[in-house]
């Protein structure tokens, strides 16, 4: 079974499951920071135990309710754990529609909802696919109070027009480090900034709020490594897969709870030494990871134009391809032909967070474009498992099931 998602681990990684005692967590946090912010071109780099977390930090470093300025504008389509930090930092989200044939937030919407309350923009580049950047300049133009920031958790790195760095674009950008990311440190997240001030201002964040990873979560981190790395195996995966569709894994592989607002227990337990081991030699060889998804979806794009049915990602230069997506009213035909062929597809955001019970009373400006795409949106496997040869067979699959979808109609 070729699974939907694999992080880029190796078997030489396992070696920083051994402590180094000689260097503390502390030092070793630090020179994973240096290394992200020089990978990102950036002058800062602040970690946390989460991308969420690293939210939280950024929002309460802002101040943005004393100066009452309490609404955070944010995307309608996007990972619902964006929603549940701006909550959880005593902030009101404010959603926003997707765009008119594509994923990202649309900036005319998000001139409607901008008010006097509004303190900061999320602007998230879905997908890997850059923000729309002379949008964004245009709005910072007319609202230069209104801070931006950008959710590169699928973008790590994205340029857009110009050759701009997306993640420069703003105050601050903030990045998840979880398996299922670009990179990962096991868990973890990061903030990058040009800002010294404001970098001080949340490494202040971070010591009032933050306490030393315990003895115990680096156990569970460096646990949780070795269980990835061979749960991925090919002979494994198999048997990983089937106890995913049992549900019997929902505890380790579900991220939110539709019905609540919550957090991990941990959010506030800084990262451990380990993944921030892990975390440098992901950012050594975070230029390869790129250069493969690139070729990658390349192949997907050549392979599957013109397919009656399917709407392929728009592939604007400088994408980082966290994600290829596309949308297709074949969708669950699709998943089960890839799957009794041995390839599972992914259906990442399934849902509007708008119409989950906990933000259903929540303030939202738009049209419900992005009310279309749960159910309708499927991605393809872009790891390092997937081989130009084996891109070419899945997406002859995609493209045999959704011509016989269209015949049989």
């Amino acid at each position: 079974m070729i699974p939907r998602l694999r992080p880029d681990l190796r078997f030489a990684d396992l070696a920083v499951l051994w402590p180094r005692f000689w260097r503390s967590t502390a030092t070793q946090v630090a020179a994973f920071e240096r290394d992200f912010a020089a990978l990102a071109g950036q002058k800062e780099a602040v970690a946390f135990a989460y991308g969420r977390t690293a939210q939280m930090a950024l929002l309460e470093a802002l101040a943005l309710k004393e100066q009452g300025r309490d609404e955070v504008i944010c995307p309608a389509y996007t990972c619902v754990v964006v929603a549940h930090a701006i909550v959880s930092a005593g902030l009101v989200p404010v959603f926003v529609d997707s765009e008119a044939g594509g994923y990202n937030m649309d900036w005319a919407l998000v001139e409607r909802a901008t008010s006097p309350r509004t303190g900061a923009i999320i602007a998230t580049s879905i997908f890997g696919e850059p923000v729309n950047l002379a949008a964004l300049d245009a709005y910072r133009a007319r609202h230069p109070n209104v801070v931006i920031l950008q959710d590169c958790a699928h973008s790590f790195f994205a340029t857009g027009a110009g050759g701009k760095l997306v993640q420069r674009e703003g105050l601050a950008a903030f990045y998840g480090l979880n398996i299922s990311k670009l990179m990962t440190a096991i868990f973890g997240g990061m903030v990058t900034t040009d800002d010294a001030d404001f970098a001080a201002a949340l490494r202040a964040v971070r010591a009032r709020r933050e306490r030393p990873p315990s003895l115990t979560k680096t156990l569970r981190r460096s646990l949780y490594l070795l269980a990835a790395y061979i749960a991925f195996l090919p002979p494994v995966y198999g048997l990983v897969h089937w106890l995913e569709r049992l549900r019997l894994l929902d505890r380790f592989v579900r991220y939110y709870d539709p019905a609540i607002i919550d957090l991990p227990r941990d959010v506030w337990e800084g990262i451990c030494a380990v993944e921030a081991r892990l975390g440098m030699r992901q950012c050594r060889r975070y230029p390869s990871i790129i250069a493969h998804r690139r070729a990658i979806a390349a192949i997907y794009l050549a392979a599957l134009k013109d397919t009656p049915g399917l709407r392929l990602p728009a592939a604007p230069e400088g994408a980082t391809w966290s994600h290829f997506v596309i949308a297709t009213d074949a969708a669950p035909e699709i998943i089960a032909h890839c799957r009794r062929q041995g390839v599972q597809l992914g259906e990442l955001i399934d849902y509007e967070i708008p119409d989950m019970p906990s933000y259903q009373q929540a303030r939202y400006v738009g049209e419900r474009r992005s009310r279309r795409y749960p159910g309708h949106v499927i991605n393809l496997p872009l790891h390092g498992g997937v081989s130009a040869k084996t891109a070419m067979r899945i997406a002859a699959m995609v493209k045999t099931a959704t011509i016989r979808c269209q015949r049989d109609a």
